[in-house]
């Protein structure tokens, strides 16, 4: 980036735009390309140039930021490498006059009674000596300081402090005077009282000065720190424009009640002050709960903004009569504020038998909800994913009946967009800021996860930047540009367990034989990539089948194709992960009633955003009364239609049976379009695949052998295909190690370790053939 701003324009251009956009906006726009152009200034070679661009950085993030941290630390790094820069020094004294909140603290003195004894007194007077002498001794090098800062800074702050500071230096010293002339007077020499009028008359304009000077902050801490106001803290979350709608009209019907309530109207039906928030994970639910209690508190309608947060785990018991005392502890800690349920379904467990006392907690609560004792005198907010949440509240009437439908506020999935910003405020909350690559790549990172309802939104978002963080400081090394302490960049969010692995398309193109078969696929992957294209272009898009059935004999690279077919569709961008899910009926079927669909679901979501490989698939039709092989089927057929997109099954077997089980069910053949033979591999192609494996380990076979495999191979019945070949090489490499062993000449020719010799293969063959 730094490299690419120096061919377009010289540093002192680039510079000066900077410059010119601090001065009109106030602030720099494009915050991360400076940091990387910093980032790429050498310390040592450039310190002026560095520490005026750190000057500009931290301007623009103090403007926009009060109290930035970053900012500051940039400043002061400006300084370190220019002591004369006065930009730099000057915003430094602007963030840092705060600091001498405490200048005056050490003018605290003992009280001075004129009625104490002669010791007493003489006590007193010493320590009011000791103390004005270290104050003195102080605050000279205090006034030196804020002297300094004026220069700098002209801010009303440092001369407001300055004089006050000067007046208190004279007042202590006047003190001090008064107290060493009272500490003689007590021996008698003098009369102690008109001294003793002195020291209160300076003590009294000490404490005067320290309440002006204790003035000045509290002024400043009554605008930046009040307390904000809940309905601002929701304005100020991303996204959920139609919850902070949903938020604020229920505000003003409170409000509304309120006032009506100081008019002398009566209201007799309250509007219910208990909500359901419904949402995917990281959609804010607990955040959301929060405000609503401090909006409860700051309406009056209820006297804490205090939320009690409980789960199944502190609700249920597991004995008789534990369930009602968890509850009703919880609510009497929640009583005056919010009781929260996170996950309220699991309250009830599907199927629960006598001993799950989940149902007991419902009816507690409901109880207790609606009793004289508790009721209306705390609310309840309860949380989950949204189709639980509507199963559970219509099997628990009483439940429901407390949860008006208007208070029933659904949260959606964040957008890209907003993950994004989310993800910066997270970073600069740590003191980071993320380049442009690296929302590109942590925009990449957050599509591949988001392929299902347990896509975490703001929740994943933070793990990823936290382990981008991790990353960046585990991978640091020792004297770095500042900006390597600052900037989250492309490479700390790349996925380690993602390998280079070679491209799709070579990949493809290297397998042996399937020639038709390769030809067929590569026609369907360009079709998908140009609709793709079409759709990114806004022109309208051809409906994409993807679902396939892969027929042939076993061994002819029917799972090899299907993950290189996931890795293909990955690359043109229609499938998320890419990844190969294998499954057979044993990872659908159960053995018992209910659990087949919920096996299949599993393995289904498993394989979202990739390809779900199902081999012998025709095994799934089974003519067995009481098999479940059929509800496999038609739950694979909803979730296929449920997913779309983003999801590719295919399902591979004998031609023949897998006509058989595409016939069984008119939905899932009406949803595969594609259709794929897999030949069985030709005498040529078995020796091409034993050459091609043996070359992976460094082997070599002679011209006799393999005149000898072309010959014995076409005469043998082969089973296999592929495996058998694979097989057939892994059975020579060890006959090559017997004889070789045998023949005591490993270590007079090195190079025939690596040779594979006709007889090699007559041994494999014939161990073989025997099954040994």
């Amino acid at each position: 980036m730094a490299q690419q701003y120096r061919q377009q324009k010289t540093a002192d251009e680039q510079v000066q735009e900077w410059k010119n956009e601090l001065d009109y906006k106030g602030y720099i726009q494009n915050e991360a390309d400076l940091l990387y152009f910093i980032k790429n200034l050498n310390e040592e070679k450039e310190p002026k140039l560095l520490s005026e661009l750190l000057t500009l950085a931290g301007l623009s993030r103090c403007h926009k930021f009060i109290g930035d941290n970053l900012g500051t630390a940039w400043l002061q790094k400006a300084v370190d490498l220019d002591p004369e820069n006065l930009k730099a020094v000057a915003q430094l004294g602007k963030s840092e006059w705060k600091t001498k909140s405490n200048v005056l603290e050490g003018l605290t003195f003992p009280p001075i009674r004129e009625t104490d004894n002669r010791a007493a007194k003489k006590k007193t007077a010493e320590q009011f000596i000791e103390i004005c002498r270290s104050f003195i001794n102080k605050a000279d090098d205090e006034q030196d300081d804020l002297n300094k800062k004026i220069k700098a800074y002209q801010g009303p702050e440092y001369h407001k402090l300055s004089a006050i500071l000067e007046k208190a230096i004279e007042e202590t010293a006047l003190l001090l005077k008064a107290s060493e002339e009272y500490e003689q007077s007590i021996s008698g020499v003098f009369h102690t009282s008109t001294y003793y009028t002195d020291m209160k008359k300076h003590l009294m304009e000490i404490k005067q000065l320290q309440e002006e000077w204790k003035e000045v902050f509290e002024a400043d801490e009554d605008e930046t720190d009040s307390e904000k106001d809940p309905l601002d803290e929701l304005n100020e979350m991303v996204g959920l424009k139609t919850v902070k709608s949903r938020v604020h009209d229920f505000y003003r019907f409170l409000k509304y009640q309120n006032e009506r309530k100081s008019l002398g109207f009566q209201t007799r039906d309250e509007l219910s002050l208990n909500m359901i928030l419904t949402g995917n994970p990281g959609t804010g639910k607990t955040t959301i709960a929060r405000l609503l209690a401090k909006i409860y508190h700051s309406l009056g309608v209820l006297p804490r903004e205090e939320v009690i947060e409980a789960d199944r785990s502190q609700l249920v018991g597991g004995f008789v009569g534990q369930t009602e005392e968890n509850v009703r502890s919880a609510v009497e800690k929640a009583i005056g504020g919010v009781l929260f349920i996170d996950e309220a379904y699991s309250l009830k467990r599907e199927g629960q038998t006598g001993s799950d006392y989940g149902q007991t907690a419902i009816d507690t609560l409901v109880s207790l909800m609606t009793g004289t004792e508790y009721g209306g005198k705390f609310a309840v907010i309860m949380a989950g994913y949204p189709e639980e949440m509507r199963q559970f509240l219509d099997s628990n009437p009483g439940l429901r009946s407390r949860f008006p439908e208007s208070n029933f506020i659904a949260l959606p999935d964040y957008s890209n967009e907003e993950l994004l910003l989310i993800a910066e405020k997270l970073a600069a909350d740590n003191d980071y800021v993320l380049t442009e690559g690296a929302k590109i790549e942590l925009g990449k990172r957050i599509e591949k996860e988001r392929v299902d309802d347990t896509f975490g939104n703001a929740r994943t978002v933070r793990n990823i930047v936290l382990d981008a963080i991790f990353k960046k400081g585990s991978q640091s090394k020792t004297d770095q540009n500042i900006m390597a302490y600052t900037l989250l960049e492309k490479e700390d969010f790349e996925s380690e367990d993602e390998e280079q692995q070679m491209d799709p398309h070579e990949q493809f193109d290297q397998l042996i034989g399937l020639e038709t078969v390769k030809a067929e696929v590569k026609n369907l992957v360009s079709f998908v990539k140009m609709q793709q294209i079409r759709r990114e272009k806004g022109l309208p898009v051809v409906p994409i089948q993807l679902h396939s059935v892969f027929t042939g004999n076993p061994g002819t690279g029917k799972t090899t194709v299907a993950k290189i077919y996931a890795e293909l569709l990955k690359d043109c961008g229609f499938l998320k992960r890419g990844h190969l899910m294998v499954a057979s009926r044993a990872d659908f079927v159960a053995g018992y009633v209910g659990q087949t669909t919920i096996k299949t679901k599993k393995k289904i979501r498993e394989a979202l955003g990739g390809v779900l490989f199902i081999d012998e698939a025709y095994s799934l039709l089974s003519q067995t009364s009481g098999d479940f092989g059929k509800e496999v089927i038609d739950t694979l057929v909803d979730e296929m239609t449920k997913h779309n997109e983003n999801l590719v099954v295919v399902l591979a077997g004998y031609p023949n049976e897998m006509e058989r089980l595409l016939n069984s069910n008119p939905g899932l053949k009406s949803r595969f379009k594609n259709f794929f033979h897999f030949n069985d591999y030709s005498t040529g192609e078995l020796l091409e695949i034993i050459v091609s494996y043996a070359d992976q380990y460094e082997y070599r076979l002679t011209e006799r052998a393999k005149d000898y495999l072309m010959s014995t191979l076409s005469e043998i019945t082969i089973n296999g295909n592929g495996r058998f070949a694979a097989n057939l090489a892994d059975e020579v490499i060890q006959a090559q190690a017997m004889r070789m062993v045998s023949e005591l000449s490993i270590d007079q020719d090195h190079e025939q370790v690596s040779i594979l010799e006709r007889e090699d293969f007559e041994t494999a063959l014939n161990k073989m053939r025997k099954g040994d």
